[in-house]
């Protein structure tokens, strides 16, 4: 059955959301306002146009409504007077594309400052740039509501008090800047990917925001290769939703997936974004990352992966400062291409530095290896060791049950002996 049609508000909320506020943003100078007057249009627009049918110009409308209610408190509250002739004048006129286009990025820069905490910087950009209420971003990061509107209250006192500019950085210091905002982004997708506690292992609403933002961002600012990186990996992962658990919400590996029901138009344009995403010099991490995705999705079968590439693309990533989160992920590929006591060597070289001893997928991975190696004592140990620090229940079931199951094999194995 087809989703039920949006209503027409809710259609333009979704898509003049974000260039709305970020345009009275500009106007405003003052992103707690800003929301407020947007909601306030958006408002009025649900009474206004079940009536009057929707408006030619639906973003216009909304922008010229949100602007005279802006005035209307600027007046009542008898402040920011020497703005309201400059936002009396912007009403009458439609910025240019182009201004449209700063603005959104000026919104994504704002929200996204490093003054901020990342936990303050993903709300603002969830609730300003995405739209989202703030019941749907607490519900995304399990906390009750009433922490997550505390936390974007302080978000937005703090972008006032501390006077933090929605400006697009200039030189050396939008690439640090625009690597910030892509770590937002990704932050998003990562926990909608696989999330960190919990009952759902997959959060697609999430993932559906962090896409959108993604390639909003690849839109709004095309020549730069970073953007199309982060774009194509979100992409290119989130095309194996589908098949990433089973009907009782367990895991599937991805050797077990079916692949006739991935995404084939999310893996077009991850690799259309891919082929946009060339490297300038340094390689970008989204980038090399998606490589390794799009050698997953474009593999005919499990068999048939390129494992070569993969651990040569995890090679690169090494050699640019990558850390034991990278190792353990070449060290996974190495045991496909080599062999499994290979790759348990490797996993066993990160145990000795002391490292990972609190990752869960550290420990899933090394029970794997030995499960297949027949070191069927060991394997039980890292399946223990992985259901002590898994916080996802989904997650920690499936473990749960490998390791039952591998219980129930030795005791079968016993008894035949």
């Amino acid at each position: 059955m087809p989703p039920p049609a949006l209503s027409s508000v809710d259609a333009a909320f979704r898509r003049e959301w974000p260039q709305l506020v970020a345009t009275l943003v500009r106007d405003l100078r003052d992103l707690e306002l800003a929301e407020d007057v947007a909601q306030e249009a958006f408002m009025e627009a649900a009474r206004r146009w079940r009536i009057d049918g929707t408006p030619d110009r639906p973003g216009a409308w909304l922008l010229t409504t949100a602007r005279r209610r802006a005035i209307d408190r600027m007046r009542r509250a008898q402040r920011f007077e020497e703005r309201i002739p400059a936002l009396v004048e912007a009403a009458e006129r439609p910025p240019p594309d182009d201004v449209l286009a700063d603005d959104q990025l000026a919104l994504l820069f704002g929200c996204c400052h490093p003054a901020l905490t990342i936990e303050a910087q993903v709300a603002l950009t969830l609730r300003a740039v995405a739209g989202l209420s703030t019941t749907q971003i607490a519900h995304a990061f399990l906390v009750p509501e009433a922490t997550m509107a505390k936390r974007l209250v302080r978000a937005k006192h703090k972008v006032r008090a501390a006077g933090i500019p929605f400006a697009i950085p200039e030189g050396e210091l939008m690439h640090d800047r625009l690597t910030a905002v892509c770590a937002v982004v990704y932050a998003i997708f990562t926990e909608g990917h696989a999330s960190t506690s919990g009952a759902t292992l997959v959060r697609g609403s999430l993932c559906d925001e962090a896409i959108w933002l993604a390639e909003t961002l690849a839109e709004l600012a095309p020549r730069e290769p970073e953007l199309h990186g982060l774009a194509a990996l979100c992409l290119l992962t989130d095309a194996r939703r589908a098949t990433r658990v089973d009907s009782d919400g367990q895991p599937v590996l991805l050797a077990n997936q079916d692949r006739s029901r991935w995404d084939r138009t999310k893996i077009e344009r991850g690799l259309s974004h891919l082929h946009q995403a060339s490297p300038a010099g340094r390689h970008s991490v989204y980038r090399l990352q998606a490589i390794i995705a799009a050698v997953h999705t474009t593999a005919p079968t499990w068999e048939e992966t390129e494992w070569r590439a993969i651990v040569a693309v995890y090679d690169v990533m090494l050699e640019q400062g990558g850390g034991p989160v990278v190792e353990l992920n070449r060290a996974a590929a190495l045991a496909e291409l080599k062999g499994p006591a290979v790759g348990l060597a490797q996993l066993d070289s990160l145990a000795d530095r002391g490292l990972l001893g609190d990752y869960h997928y550290f420990h899933s991975a090394r029970a794997e290896l030995l499960r297949r190696l027949d070191r069927f004592s060991e394997a039980l140990t890292a399946y223990e060791r992985a259901i002590e620090w898994c916080q996802n229940d989904s997650e920690r079931d499936w473990l749960q049950g490998r390791h039952d199951e591998l219980t129930a094999n030795e005791a079968g194995r016993a008894g035949a002996s």
